[in-house]
């Protein structure tokens, strides 16, 4: 743990981290722009969180790939989120992007923020998801109804990865849904066009469709202040 905290310590490499949370990979160029640093230092820090196991690199034609190693990295970061003391902004536009990110994020590869609160709330109230032991279960009307978003319960069961995960929200300090599950519920609603990436921001957007098919299917609809409930 302590080796650990003495990497996550250095702000470049917590930024380049905190750059691939959303689920996706970058050269080592953009997370050298990311983390406001040379490229020749990128790479270092880089070559560190490899070693680590917290990043992976995979080949992309003359240049490599980075990641975050998977799911738990993701969910280590956003729990370190939640003990961080907020940053105050230095700008209109770090103001603008911190309160995007509030609104509706992705944390690696489920939803969070405001909106995914929002949905693990919605999920539960509506009976679909049974809280116990700290934790969800699906019930029987959630299989169903998470079938008609084409999201296959039985086959998430088959993988290797817990079905349901607890994530608490740094933004919101309440948890929202992670797991195969969370993964899987946010492909289908980026498939169906209810939510879309902002570009160069880990925030998403909520489109016109999905707004009426959020309030359609779960009862979620924007709160008034910038958020969702």
């Amino acid at each position: 743990m302590a080796a650990i905290a003495r990497l996550l310590g250095e702000p470049a490499r917590m930024a380049m981290l905190e750059a691939l949370l959303d689920g996706g990979t970058k050269s080592g160029r953009e997370l050298a722009k990311a983390a406001k640093v040379a490229p020749s230092t990128a790479s270092e820090h880089l070559a560190q969180l490899q070693d680590a196991g917290l990043v992976t690199a995979a080949p992309n034609g003359r240049k490599r790939a980075y990641s975050l190693s998977g799911p738990p990295v993701a969910e280590a970061l956003e729990a370190l989120g939640e003990l961080a003391p907020p940053k105050p902004p230095r700008s209109l536009r770090e103001a603008t992007t911190a309160q995007l990110h509030r609104e509706a994020r992705t944390c690696y590869d489920h939803l969070a923020g405001s909106l995914g609160v929002a949905v693990c709330d919605a999920l539960v109230a509506r009976e679909w998801l049974d809280p116990a032991d700290g934790g969800w279960t699906v019930t029987a009307r959630g299989v169903q109804s998470f079938g008609e978003l084409d999201v296959g319960i039985e086959e998430l069961r088959q993988g290797r990865r817990p079905l349901t995960r607890v994530c608490v929200d740094w933004s919101e300090r309440r948890p929202h849904v992670a797991g195969a599950l969370g993964a899987a519920l946010a492909t289908s609603l980026f498939q169906r066009r209810w939510i879309e990436r902002r570009p160069g921001v880990r925030a998403v957007a909520v489109t016109e469709p999905g707004r009426a098919g959020l309030a359609e299917w779960l009862g979620v609809v924007p709160d008034g202040a910038g958020g969702w409930r």
